[in-house]
């Protein structure tokens, strides 16, 4: 938790991942505390960064992208900003993180069948600095991507906090 994370942030977080499309008037009453309150608090966490796409999500396998793929990437020493710089303009890799271990950067990408898959693995590689890859292609989501039970232990803990120790 974030020094300017308070527990009322934590728990209108927890419904708006829980509601995403809720409105500020119902999130006020479910969380019994003023409109206004509710307003000025989400718009903060709006404008800190805290609060991005509000946990809407797109299925992708819906709109015809079965495929996914973690693509682990070596990188040329000192290039690792022109190749990320690269990564972000292929439109089907969805997300690059810099990471320590085997590789040097983990890359999600997307497609709608293997034919395809390997034209953006093939696009990957061939950006500046790329050096290696090893691609692993998910199968199934085992537990899919969330940030509500991370919220509820964190509600609980900051409620534990304000109560202090037991006399």
């Amino acid at each position: 938790m974030t020094r300017t994370t308070t527990l009322l942030d934590l728990r209108i977080l927890r419904r708006l991942v829980e509601q995403p499309r809720i409105g500020v008037t119902e999130l006020a009453a479910k969380l019994g505390i003023a409109r206004n309150t509710a307003h000025a608090r989400v718009e903060r966490l709006e404008r800190e960064g805290v609060i991005g796409h509000r946990g809407r999500e797109v299925d992708l396998g819906a709109i015809g992208f079965e495929l996914t793929a973690f693509v682990t990437l070596e990188v040329a020493q000192g290039r690792l900003r022109e190749a990320a710089a690269a990564l972000a303009a292929i439109p089907r890799v969805l997300e690059v993180l810099g990471i320590t271990g085997q590789g040097d950067l983990l890359v999600r990408a997307v497609a709608p069948n293997g034919k395809q898959l390997h034209e953006v693995i093939d696009s990957i590689l061939a950006c500046p600095g790329v050096r290696r890859s090893i691609t692993s292609i998910v199968l199934t989501h085992q537990v899919p991507f969330r940030i509500g039970p991370l919220l509820e232990d964190e509600e609980n803990r900051a409620r534990a906090e304000d109560r202090g120790p037991a006399r």
